[in-house]
């Protein structure tokens, strides 16, 4: 049986390690596969980051991931490279399942299994990203490769309008692509979006192609009340119409938010499960950042270890 058993190896899962193997827990990692988020997480799609501290020359989002499994591997980590496909939390010791066929008992478990950003599924789409195309408007927006070149963002949520707002520092004109007449977004949120210069919105369009040779240089959008089509220059595309938290070997067991991220007590990483805890982007729908997920994943990992503590169950 394993005293802390950490689902996930993005940021939150790998800075929870970190803490865990410091403390002389001996955590087991299930660094994820496919289905349960990929192992690295969204950092293994992303490009350089220049956001994340200590790095004045940024990054690529795989490097980082590599840096930090080779800190926490010092600390003779284990891990196991698979999904997580199901989960008991209502019995004790909780037990994981893994796609390898791989039972494991835990007495405590920190989910970060992190989120999959919505993408379009074309295949011009699957071409042009990290090309021009991206989910994250406030990773990717300020390369080289943006500034002062014509942007789109795609949505119109709160998510679509925060990043078209980030864009305008960067970008010569925004154009903000949406398929209804109207901004879901909050009214104070569309108000800044409407009232600023730079953002053209496209009203009752969507993306149909993603258009460019090597790199993105354009989008075809389809009007959706005549069917007509037509084509604007973007070199920057950024889709926001959401993500999906990768929640779906819990089941019912954890209480979870309407969006499917799963709810945490106040001040705190802990779930509705005495002993589960959440870390990253599992349980963040807001800040959605490498470094706010390596903070969570710290809190998830001193939660973890006072509770275990208090509990007397380290061994």
């Amino acid at each position: 049986m394993e005293n802390l058993v950490i689902v996930g190896s993005g940021p939150a899962g790998l800075t929870a390690a970190l803490y865990a193997a410091r403390a002389g827990i001996g955590p087991l990692v299930i660094e994820g596969a496919q289905s349960g988020g990929i192992a690295g997480g969204q950092l293994m799609n992303a490009g350089v980051i220049e956001n994340f501290p200590a790095l004045p020359k940024g990054l690529d989002g795989p490097e980082l991931v590599r840096l930090m499994r080779e800190q926490v591997r010092e600390y003779r980590l284990q891990t196991i490279a698979s999904d997580v496909v199901s989960a008991n939390l209502m019995a004790r010791p909780f037990t994981l399942t893994c796609a390898n066929g791989k039972n494991v008992e835990a007495k405590a478990v920190i989910v970060a299994t992190g989120a999959a950003a919505r993408r379009l599924p074309m295949e011009s789409e699957k071409k042009f990203w990290g090309r021009g195309v991206s989910a994250c408007a406030v990773c990717d927006g300020a390369l080289p490769l943006f500034r002062d070149k014509p942007l789109a963002v795609i949505g119109g949520g709160d998510s679509a309008a925060e990043s078209a707002l980030h864009l305008t520092q960067f970008g010569i004109k925004i154009a903000v692509i949406h398929r209804r007449d109207r901004l879901k977004a909050s009214k104070v949120m569309q108000q800044r979006v409407l009232e600023n210069k730079k953002i053209d919105v496209f009203w009752n369009k969507t993306v149909v192609e993603f258009l460019g040779d090597e790199v993105l240089t354009g989008l075809r959008l389809k009007d959706e009340k005549t069917g007509e089509t037509s084509d604007i220059a973007a070199s920057g595309a950024f889709e926001a119409i959401g993500e999906v938290p990768n929640n779906k070997f819990l089941g019912s067991q954890i209480r979870l938010e309407d969006s499917g991220h799963i709810r945490t007590q106040s001040n705190s990483t802990m779930t509705s499960v005495d002993g589960v805890f959440a870390a990253g982007d599992i349980a963040d729908r807001k800040y959605r950042q490498a470094i706010t997920a390596s903070g969570s994943g710290c809190m998830a990992a001193l939660d973890a270890e006072r509770w275990l503590i208090e509990k007397g169950l380290l061994d």
